[in-house]
């Protein structure tokens, strides 16, 4: 069997196709990867014996550029990303029995449409339910496409965003599916979540409330074993006292936010607490030459996030879903993106705090922590770890295998 696995986003739509690619590769299958050009997905995924196919412009570049793109110019570098698309997914996907599609709404299209022209099977995959349709929850509002206040009705939300949809991406897709010979599509959101999605969430995290006209096969989080020991140095620091915190924002350049490491190593401080900084795409680094803090680039948060007395950062599904399985209790500085449901879910579930909107301060971010840090967080977040499974790339695994 051969599978192509297909995204472009940031690192939390990378790694999850990471651990998808290994599961399938125990099970026999040969897979190969089309996700964006950044060392350091190439090297994540020869990591594992992966080959990387390059899509489109670096997505660390695009994110952290010091000039932000506008939300005008989106229709623009979906253009440019579906064009980049067709023509690498349609060399790499030869071949291949099934083709799975995530990513940024583009990309996924772009995807799906490859494997239409084909005749491969597909299948759409989301990392949030927030991308599917539900009376029970609103959608993301694109950039430069607010809805308007007063309207609070999930389903006419819903129409909103198709619509919203249709006009950032409708016309580049169906120019390229023009190109290659298929139809154009009328609605992009429908064509993307196809007639079955899949929902790679842990159900007790991101539980998915039954919803008419929608099956949605939940398989769970898709997050791979890390073995990785962690480095000595970092060994040596955690021996050396109380659990610390860990601060890290992943792949945010946290712009909001003006010297964040100072504020988050202050509100640590502030909580008797040492700490332990990850660069991230933030390029975070110590303030002064104290001993109570240590920096680290690339490490295994799952060994890691286990000796840690807390778990600072931004809300994306993969970290907060690897603290979760960790017990370790959380604060949520949410940035952007499905990061505010995210930091809504910890809160309700007992296990952390949501920071209230993405510019931290030290007062604010020391209270949070101060809830986090409580015994009863910590009590809470302990008994839901026990929950959250662990197998949801052998169910992906074993779906596609099957199929």
């Amino acid at each position: 069997m051969r599978v192509l696995l297909s995204t472009y986003g940031s690192r939390g739509d990378v790694e999850p196709v990471v651990g998808l690619a290994v599961r399938l590769r125990e099970l026999g299958a040969e897979v190969r990867v089309c996700a964006p050009p950044d060392e350091e997905f190439a090297q994540r995924l020869a990591g594992v014996d992966v080959p990387l196919v390059p899509v489109g412009r670096s997505a660390r570049t695009l994110t952290t550029a010091a000039t932000p793109p506008s939300a005008a110019s989106l229709p623009a570098r979906a253009a440019e990303l579906i064009a980049d698309l067709f023509p690498a997914v349609t060399a790499a996907a030869e071949g291949c029995d099934a083709v799975v599609a995530t990513g940024l709404m583009p990309a996924a299209a772009g995807a799906l449409s490859v494997a239409e022209k084909l005749g491969i099977r597909s299948v759409s995959v989301t990392f949030q339910q927030l991308t599917l349709p539900s009376p029970h929850h609103p959608p993301l509002a694109y950039p430069g496409r607010p809805f308007p206040p007063g309207v609070t009705d999930n389903r006419v939300l819903w129409e909103m965003d198709a619509q919203s949809i249709n006009t950032l991406f409708g016309a580049a897709l169906n120019t390229n599916r023009a190109s290659i010979g298929l139809p154009p599509v009328d609605d992009v959101r429908d064509y993307v979540i196809g007639d079955r999605p899949w929902l790679a969430t842990d159900p007790v995290l991101d539980p998915w409330l039954e919803t008419p006209d929608l099956d949605v096969v939940q398989t769970g989080a898709w997050i791979l074993p890390d073995a990785n020991p962690l480095p000595d140095e970092l060994l040596a620091f955690l021996e050396a006292g109380a659990p610390p915190v860990y601060v890290g924002f992943g792949s945010m350049p946290m712009r909001a936010s003006t010297d964040v490491a100072r504020v988050a190593i202050e509100a640590v401080r502030a909580q008797g607490r040492r700490a332990v900084v990850a660069r991230g795409w933030a390029d975070l680094s110590l303030i002064d030459d104290r001993d109570d803090c240590f920096v680290v680039g690339e490490v295994n948060q799952q060994a890691l996030f286990g000796r840690v007395a807390a778990v600072v950062h931004h809300g994306g599904a993969g970290t907060t879903t690897t603290a979760a399985r960790s017990g370790a209790p959380q604060v949520v500085v949410p940035q952007a993106a499905d990061q505010p449901y995210w930091a809504g879910r910890v809160a309700a579930l007992g296990i952390g705090a949501a920071h209230d909107g993405p510019t931290p301060t030290t007062e604010s971010l020391s209270a949070a922590l101060r809830t986090a840090l409580s015994p009863e967080t910590h009590a809470r977040a302990s008994a839901v770890a026990g929950t959250i499974r662990t197998d949801g790339t052998t169910m992906a695994a074993k779906l596609l295998h099957q199929s």
